[in-house]
Order: structure tokens, then C-alpha cells, then sequence
């Protein structure tokens, strides 16, 4: 007699898309539009015929745009707008950025471009007196700290640990929601080939002059060949916050306030398996940065640490000699980037190591990151959300049949287990994900993006280029704490009316 003993290991799903007000896919301004329209329809009627038809005419060809809709909601009059935009910046030759004391920019100095050029660094020390860099975006008067962390691998892991650390994550995820003045939070995964610097700086100086030949070749062979088989892995987890209730702060106060609140986060971080965790200094942040603006310089980054303990960086000094966007490109000092936006999340249920192919690096690129980002919703505006969903997928059940029918009671299915969840306790957050991958020239693009393209699918996640918007969107994949909805010129509400 034989027993076998299975594991079933926990799936995660029920991503919920915020439902659009309105009919169908004209959305809250496209309906009241609609209504709109029609009393005036009925009122032209009582003068003339001729009038009311021409206004029927209008009313169509200025609404029709609004129900052709892209996969990931956006209809042709916000397609429009960016094409409008894109040639309006490369009119103005904002696309093109020269730096250093060459440039006709004031000061001489290395400034980082784009959304990260009003950005000013201080640093304050929290209650482990440890130094924690601070980055206050003047033009939005948010402030961001960056923690760093190297999360424990998955291997040889026990399903039950692996289902712990997801629980205690998303714990910590929900607990952002009651954080004051947290506007948003990113979780960088960096990747990137092995230099091979910090292994040679680690073995050759205890190499022996009067060791054996062949004991010191093959050691000198294990630093030689051991990097091109493996890659370097850095975890960033960036929290912006802003004013709470808005009041005026200053500076000093809110880095205080903010150095109180760094070992509880540590201490959430590390309970998820995310192993030490640490604030990272003003000088490290810049050094992040830099070697995002330029790989070449990464060995000589990891040398300088090696031996000085640091490189001396300054914040002013960690942008790019010179960057140049194109429609689905961004070129920088020494790589060429180009950056994917998220369109659809895994429909189903997957696994915990739904991501591990994606956060991987990739051969024949030289650095890849991986960035999730999240606005936490509060409990008050969770619980409308919640009950809103929940009453319209009952309303789109009753009201079709057939297998969209079927689609459609597993949508209700979705919105009730939300809705006990959250009444529970459970916290509900908005989440995206952007991927930035870097080659050494335009001609490695073409390669990269079909790697890029069977790692999504393998994650079952939907993605498109951010076509027109590559410099933005390089900044967001930066631990910098960029917020994407924080720097539309249309209000978040209105967008999301549209």
C-alpha cells in the first residue's frame, strides 16, 4: 500500500477594472452628452425640422469618438490629444536635452531631465540614526524616501511561507491607506548582467602571491566566467507623500515627521520577506539614478563603493549628458530605452511566481526594471467604490443572457467577494505596472521587445509601448517617486469621466 501526498498551492486573482460612469463606453460626459442632446433635439423640433436634423448631425459626429475605445479605455479623442501634444513638444524641441557646462542651461551642472528637473534631495536621519534621502518635487510639493531591500528567493520554499508573505503583504499594502498624506508607493525591481567587479574585488585581493598555479588559475577562471551566468538584483520601494488635510508644512518638520515612520515600514517590509531592509541615503539615490541614465558607468559606481564606501554623488550631478525622445525610443548617455504601460491584468487566478520570468533579467539587454505602482484608496471612498461595482455587475447580469450572461454572474461573483473582503478589513488599492528595458543601441530594440513580449505572455499580462510619452515614462520607473496620475494636466475625476 502507497499514499501520495499533494500540495495545492494558493492561486491570487479578482483584479477588478474601476468601472466607467455612464451608458456603455461613452462614459459620465459622453452620457450626459446623450441626454443632453436630446432635449435640445426636442426643443429645435418645435422650430424647425431642418435645425434638428444638423443638430442630430453635430450631437453623432461629436460623440461617435467617444465609443471607439482602445483596449486599455482610451477613446480617440485622448489619442488625439497625445498626437497633438507629441508634435507640440517636438516643435518646441523639448524632446532633445543637452546638460553640463556646454549647455545653455544655467549652472553647468548634470541635473536630471524631464518630471526629475524642479526635484530638490535633502536628507534627514531616522530613529536608527541612520541617513535617509528625501526628494521634494516643488512643482507638486510631494515628498518621496526611497527604501531599499533584498527580498528572500523563492527556492526551496515551502507553499504555506510563500502564502504567508503574500498575506503579510498585502497587510502592508492596506495599512498604506491609513498612512497620512501618502499619495502613492512603487516597488522597483532592477535587474541587470553581472559586471563581475564585485566578485573579482572580493577574491583576488585574497589570492596569495605564493599560492599554486593552478589553485590561483582557477580562481581566476571562476572570476572570469562565473559573471556571465548570473545577474545582479536590486529591490526599490518608493512612498510619496503630501500634505494631509492640506496643511502647509515645512520641510524640516515633514522629514522629522517622516523619519518617525521609516522602522515601522522597514519593519512591514521585512515581515513580507523582504529581507534587510534600509532607507537609502541622498547620495545612493543619486547613484541609482545615474546608472539608469548611463549603464556604462555601473562597474566604476560598485568599484567606488568597494573601496571609498561611496562615490560622492550629488543629486545635481546624476542626470544624463544628453537624452533624445523619440515616438517609441529614449536615448541616454551610454543605452537606449524603451518603456511598456499595463493594459490588462491577468484575467483568472494565478500563482505567487506569476512574475518570476518577468523580473528576471534578460540576456542582451544591460538593465531591466520592473515597476508596480499603487494608490492606496481610504477605507471611506473604498467602501462607495465597492458597493458601486457591486451594484452594477448586479444590474448587468439581470439585464443580459446567453454566455455574456455567463461572464457577467461571474462578474457579480468577483464584486460580492470584494465586497465581504473589504468589509472585513481588507484595504483596496489601484495598481499598475510599467517595465523599462535598456539596450546598447537602437538596432538591440527589436530584440528586446520580442524577449519582453514572451516573458508578458508567459505573466499573462497585456502591455503596450508608451509610445509618445517615453521620457515620462522612463522618469516613473525610477525609485523617485513620479506618480503618474499626480502629473496629468486633466484632473484625475475628469479623466476618469471621460
Amino acid at each position: 500500500m502507497s499514499t501520495e501526498a499533494s500540495v495545492v498551492q494558493p492561486t491570487y486573482g479578482n483584479w477588478r477594472r474601476p468601472r466607467r460612469p455612464g451608458l456603455g463606453p461613452l462614459g459620465l460626459i459622453g452620457t450626459v452628452g446623450v441626454f443632453g442632446g436630446i432635449v435640445l433635439d426636442l426643443m429645435l423640433s418645435l422650430i424647425s425640422l431642418q435645425v434638428t436634423l444638423v443638430a442630430v448631425v453635430i450631437q453623432a459626429v461629436l460623440l461617435l469618438p467617444l465609443t471607439a475605445r482602445t483596449q486599455d479605455g482610451r477613446n480617440v479623442y485622448q489619442l488625439i490629444a497625445l498626437r497633438l501634444s507629441w508634435f507640440q513638444r517636438k516643435a518646441k524641441g523639448s524632446t532633445t536635452y543637452v546638460s553640463g557646462p556646454l549647455a545653455s542651461r544655467p549652472g553647468g551642472r548634470f541635473r536630471p531631465p524631464g518630471l526629475l528637473s524642479r526635484v530638490q534631495v535633502k536628507e534627514g536621519r531616522d530613529a536608527y540614526d541612520q541617513p535617509f534621502g528625501v526628494l521634494h518635487h516643488r512643482s507638486r510639493n510631494l515628498y518621496t524616501i526611497v527604501l531599499g531591500c533584498e527580498p528572500d528567493g523563492g527556492s526551496l520554499v515551502d507553499p504555506d511561507q510563500v502564502d504567508t508573505w503574500v498575506a503579510s503583504w498585502g497587510h502592508w499594502l492596506a495599512r498604506l491607506s491609513a498612512e497620512p498624506g501618502l499619495r502613492g508607493a512603487a516597488v522597483v525591481v532592477e535587474t541587470a548582467p553581472d559586471t563581475g567587479n564585485r566578485l573579482a574585488n572580493e577574491l583576488m585581493p585574497r589570492i596569495r602571491p605564493d599560492a599554486p598555479a593552478a589553485a590561483r588559475a582557477v580562481m581566476e577562471e571562476v572570476v572570469q566566467r562565473y559573471p556571465a551566468a548570473s545577474s545582479e538584483m536590486h529591490t526599490y520601494i518608493s512612498l510619496t507623500y503630501g500634505p494631509a488635510n492640506g496643511q502647509r508644512r515645512k520641510s524640516d518638520e515633514i522629514i522629522t515627521d517622516l523619519a518617525i515612520r521609516i522602522p515601522g515600514l522597514l519593519a512591514g517590509i521585512v515581515g513580507a520577506g523582504g529581507g534587510p531592509a534600509t532607507p537609502l541615503s541622498a547620495e545612493r539615490i543619486a547613484e541609482v539614478v545615474r546608472v539608469a541614465y548611463d549603464p556604462a558607468v555601473a562597474g566604476d559606481v560598485l568599484d567606488a563603493r568597494a573601496q571609498h564606501g561611496g562615490t560622492g554623488l550629488d543629486w545635481d550631478d546624476a542626470g544624463p549628458t544628453a537624452t533624445l525622445e523619440t515616438a517609441n525610443a529614449y536615448l541616454h548617455d551610454s543605452g537606449v530605452s524603451r518603456t511598456w504601460m499595463l493594459t490588462l491584468a491577468p484575467r483568472g487566478t494565478v500563482r505567487a511566481n506569476v512574475l518570476h520570468g518577468l523580473l528576471e533579467a534578460t540576456a542582451g539587454t544591460r538593465r531591466k526594471r520592473v515597476a508596480l505602482l499603487y494608490r492606496p484608496i481610504d477605507p471611506a471612498t473604498s467602501a462607495r467604490i465597492v458597493e458601486a461595482d457591486r451594484r452594477s455587475a448586479q444590474f448587468m447580469a439581470t439585464s443580459r443572457r446567453g454566455m455574456v450572461q455567463a461572464r457577467a454572474a461571474n462578474e457579480v461573483s468577483a464584486a460580492e467577494q470584494t465586497a465581504v473582503e473589504e468589509a472585513t478589513g481588507a484595504g483596496l488599492v489601484e495598481f499598475s505596472l510599467m517595465v523599462t528595458v535598456t539596450v546598447d543601441s537602437e538596432a538591440d530594440l527589436d530584440d528586446a521587445n520580442a524577449s519582453v513580449r514572451n516573458q508578458l505572455a508567459g505573466a499573462r499580462l497585456l502591455m503596450r509601448p508608451a509610445d509618445r510619452m517615453q521620457a515620462a515614462a522612463f522618469s516613473c520607473t525610477l525609485p523617485t517617486g513620479i506618480l503618474p496620475w499626480e502629473y496629468t494636466l486633466v484632473p484625475r475625476e475628469l479623466k476618469e469621466a471621460l
